[in-house]
């Protein structure tokens, strides 16, 4: 007859690879129940979107198996918890566990299209998501999930009015695009880009998320600032293209971060328009923008390199037409998402479970 203590031995043995410790000590083992040779337990995961799964579950199996009985049949459950090391007053944006900015040192990269379709993978992973654009002067959010001239409504929240997000594509989502005219100019000075990201941060409810993604603008300026002063940032994800002047950028960007002023940790780099795959030849790659300068770059910075996102055309139709590529039917674009998605979160993981606990940062300029 088997037992839990057997089955919690046999577990012990099983490493989360990312975390480099056990199951059982990381507390990932829950409701183990057996019935004869039968036993049944659930793993859970740091994320929904981890892509170690069949690997975990497979090295329970074989553990129960050797450990304690040959013939076991042994059930493993997944689930996940998001984890989270928000350790501030959570006055602002209380119910979000990580907020992930996804920032690049220079337009025209793609960064919108990266943080679009890394928010509806994670959902699409079983995650809670939101996408706030904080590109206030090119806010792209409203044509990429089809909704131009749509207006968000407001609700009561304990006796508060507050925006509520837009819901499509399994995300809640808010752009200052969503409130003014797309043929509106907004010709704001730097206080008034400040206040306007802090009513995006106090006065939308986001309810609970356990990823915030912050599609931020190009650039090292007063939005970063901003935003790293209201809210506590988990992490940043940098996007580049692999052309050099791109990659120059780039390292602005990931030093800005770096910065003893700032320290916000990259959780890694993305390739983005890494390389030309045509239809009617998915087989072939063509390096049109240089070849894997991005995973030179972060392998130049020790950083995590996320992936590389190929240059199709379906990704360009989808954005313009709104609908983002990871919800269409190219499966080499779903599949570099996807992988991108699941790097990312690894990475999330990673860094809350190694690192000092998120906080809001005082930046002194």
């Amino acid at each position: 007859m088997m037992t839990k203590e057997q089955i919690i031995h046999a577990l012990s043995h099983v490493e989360e690879p990312d975390l480099g410790k056990d199951l059982v000590t990381l507390n990932m083992v829950k409701d183990i129940e057996i019935d004869g040779e039968k036993v049944s337990f659930t793993v859970v995961l740091t994320t929904p979107a981890c892509p170690l799964k069949d690997l975990i579950r497979n090295a329970c199996i074989n553990a129960v198996k050797h450990f304690v009985n040959k013939e076991a049949v042994v059930t493993v459950n997944m689930t996940a918890n998001v984890n989270s090391t928000r350790k501030d007053a959570k006055t602002v944006l209380p119910g979000v566990k990580n907020v992930i900015m996804v920032a690049s040192g220079k337009g025209g990269v793609g960064k919108s299209t990266v943080a679009a379709n890394l928010a509806i993978s994670l959902a699409q992973g079983g995650a809670e998501v939101g996408l706030m654009d904080a590109d206030i002067y090119g806010p792209s959010v409203p044509i990429m999930f089809g909704v131009r001239g749509e207006r968000p409504m407001m609700v009561s929240v304990d006796g508060k009015g507050k925006i509520a997000p837009m819901e499509k594509f399994g995300i809640k989502f808010m752009s200052i695009g969503l409130l003014v005219d797309e043929k509106q100019a907004i010709v704001w000075r730097g206080p008034m880009l400040s206040s306007a990201l802090r009513q995006f941060v106090t006065d939308v409810h986001w309810g609970d998320l356990d990823y915030l993604i912050i599609d931020m603008p190009p650039g090292t300026g007063d939005v970063q600032l901003t935003l790293v002063q209201t809210v506590p940032v988990t992490g940043a994800v940098i996007v580049t293209t692999p052309q050099e002047v791109a990659l120059a950028d780039a390292k602005k960007g990931i030093a800005m971060f770096a910065s003893p002023a700032i320290n916000v940790p990259v959780i890694g780099l993305v390739e983005n328009m890494a390389y030309f795959t045509p239809k009617e030849l998915p087989d072939n790659k063509y390096y049109i923008f240089g070849r894997e300068g991005g995973k030179r770059l972060a392998s130049e910075l020790d950083i995590p390199f996320l992936g590389q996102i190929p240059l199709v055309q379906g990704i360009r139709e989808g954005g313009d037409y709104g609908q983002p590529a990871i919800t269409g039917d190219d499966e080499i674009t779903k599949k570099a998402f996807i992988d991108f998605a699941g790097a990312t979160a690894r990475g999330i993981a990673m860094r809350n479970a190694n690192l000092a606990p998120t906080k809001i940062v005082e930046v002194m300029v």
